[in-house]
């Protein structure tokens, strides 16, 4: 995926782009759905989901990086990014679930 993102190399198999793009997908409509909700535990379920995406989505490019030898600004860019959102997903998740202090 790295490779088809950032024009490397060529890529031979459409597979990993295709399942990429549904995962993406999903995600997206697990957003979409969540955001006309009130419930907690449903943003609470959402905002894992996206930090666990976000995690898994970053060890795998991190590993990609490391494999190819290659540091270049456009995938320490990236790894930001990814790291970025995992932070912001889980402090949100964390802020959902406190309880309102009592006035």
């Amino acid at each position: 995926m790295y490779e088809a993102v950032f024009n490397k190399g060529t890529v031979s198999s459409k597979t990993s782009t295709r399942l990429y793009g549904g995962a993406l997908f999903s995600i997206s409509l697990i957003l979409w759905n969540s955001m006309y909700t009130v419930e907690k535990v449903i943003i609470r379920w959402t905002l894992l989901t996206e930090a666990c995406y976000f995690s898994i989505q970053l060890i795998v490019t991190t590993v990609t990086v490391i494999e190819s030898g290659s540091a270049t600004m456009a995938a320490a860019v990236l790894l930001s990014c990814c790291l970025l959102f995992v932070l912001v997903s889980i402090y949100f998740y964390y802020q959902v679930g406190r309880r309102p202090k009592k006035i």
